[in-house]
């Protein structure tokens, strides 16, 4: 059984219409977090200093664990910065991603991998942080040695809740069992917040917002007293030459 804090699909949504200049690698519906080596393109703008993440996009399922080891195994990824863009999934998976996150001194941000034309019609790649990470996303996004959400970024929470009851919360019965289960992730939920070293007050936000309201998006304030914000920027500022996303894109929005 998958237990999962849901999140709003519309809400999910919204994040595409933001990216001025930008169109987003994956917009297909994903149904299980895919992770990608991604990196800033063309590489002739700038050449070995080209930053590079692992695009982490989709829901957190009993196969993500796996197949981020999987992942790793393929290419050394200690060190790497991991980029969010999720709807959130399994609170026992996520728990074990992160833990897994920590162990190899990642990075982890919120953002998406995008695709923007120069005015010479040329494409570039770069990474926009106009994204959302919803419900145990926020959780994932803890596991990180490293963490940085960006203004431009929304974090939404939520409660935990049985998957297989999401559609009718309000109405459906639940046994004793299935209220021990809930009851127990909870407070795994609650240990691994504070073996992360994030905020308690993290987990409370998510549990007063029921899975038939909208998800409760934290202030800047709050990501950082949370602990969800620990850096102050993602890359190395003193880099030079390198393609960002907003120089790219204003390029794009002063063409002609």
């Amino acid at each position: 059984m998958i237990r999962n804090i849901f999140g709003g699909v519309a809400l999910a949504c919204t994040c595409l219409s933001t990216l001025a200049g930008g169109a987003p690698v994956d917009e297909l519906k994903i149904s299980s977090m895919r992770f990608e080596w991604r990196g800033e393109q063309p590489a002739d703008l700038c050449g070995k200093t080209c930053r590079t993440w692992i695009s982490a996009v989709g829901p957190v399922t009993e196969r993500t664990p796996h197949d981020f080891e999987a992942f790793a195994k393929r290419k050394d990824v200690r060190g790497a910065t991991l980029v969010l863009d999720s709807e959130g999934g399994s609170v026992v998976d996520t728990i074990e991603l992160g833990r897994a996150l920590r162990r190899l001194d990642i990075t982890t941000t919120v953002g998406k991998t995008v695709i923007v034309s120069a005015p010479d019609g040329s494409t570039a790649t770069a990474l926009s942080p106009a994204a959302v990470c919803e419900s145990m996303c926020a959780f994932v996004l803890l596991g990180g040695a490293r963490r940085y959400v960006a203004p431009e970024a929304r974090i939404l929470v939520h409660q935990i809740w049985l998957s297989k009851k999401r559609e009718r919360s309000e109405t459906a019965s639940y046994t004793a069992d299935e209220i021990v289960v809930v009851e127990r992730d909870i407070g795994r939920l609650a240990g691994y917040t504070i073996e992360m070293g994030g905020g308690i007050e993290l987990l409370e936000a998510a549990l007063r917002v029921p899975p038939w309201q909208p998800l409760y998006q934290l202030s800047n304030d709050e990501i950082q007293r949370m602990g969800l914000n620990n850096i102050d920027q993602l890359f190395d500022a003193e880099r030079k030459g390198v393609a960002t996303a907003a120089a790219l894109e204003a390029a794009v929005a002063s063409a002609p």
